[in-house]
């Protein structure tokens, strides 16, 4: 039976994208292939507990929230999470994919949100973004930069500049690291150089503390 290798599974509301303070049912899959410097759930890279796609959508009915935000760690690692998305959406959940950014997007459900994290130099994994994932982007999916510093802003800025991001129907997310880069300071930067972004803060690390797990 199909399987998934999963770090826990939960409902909350969503803490961040366009879908932030909607309740979700959050599917965090095990194991991660980069290793961000400002990476805030390592405890991700462990190997996870098995749970057959049949369980995982059986927890998702008995949750009652309408959105399903698959995550990770880097849940395109698992080849099974193709049939997962794709017989949610066949159910009428609204589901949403975090990646970053370093495999291809090119197999995901067309119903599904990509959420695209390109990584910036901080993250110490900006040579592992798959360029060619931009052309493969839909009208609904967002791309999103965690930036720390100056240079991370800059490189963004510019990012979105080169391959058009700024045009696109969903805003360029800009999502400091949280309690390192000054949110101040992004906002002022942002409306200095009048960037059609959105400024994407983390909710839940504000109602929970930021170590909690499964919120």
């Amino acid at each position: 039976m199909s399987s998934l290798d999963l770090i826990e599974i939960f409902s909350s509301v969503q803490g961040e994208t366009s879908f932030s303070g909607l309740p979700t049912t959050f599917v965090r899959l095990a194991r991660c292939n980069l290793r961000c410097s400002w990476c805030d759930t390592s405890y991700s890279f462990e190997r996870g507990t098995p749970y057959t796609l049949e369980s995982i959508e059986e927890t998702i009915c008995s949750n009652g929230c309408s959105h399903v935000c698959i995550t990770g760690g880097e849940p395109l690692l698992q080849k099974n999470v193709y049939p997962l998305m794709t017989s949610l959406c066949d159910q009428g959940f609204q589901v949403s994919i975090e990646t970053g950014g370093s495999l291809s997007i090119e197999h995901i459900d067309p119903r599904v949100v990509t959420i695209l994290d390109i990584k910036c130099p901080e993250s110490g994994m900006s040579a592992k973004n798959l360029w060619p994932n931009l052309p493969l982007l839909r009208p609904h999916d967002e791309v999103k930069f965690v930036i720390q510093n100056r240079e991370d802003y800059l490189f963004a800025k510019n990012i979105c500049a080169q391959y058009d991001l700024f045009q696109r129907p969903m805003h360029p997310l800009f999502s400091p690291v949280h309690d390192v880069c000054n949110s101040q300071d992004l906002v002022a930067w942002i409306l200095e150089d009048k960037l059609p972004v959105r400024l994407n803060l983390q909710i839940h690390k504000f109602i929970w503390s930021p170590e909690t797990q499964g919120v």
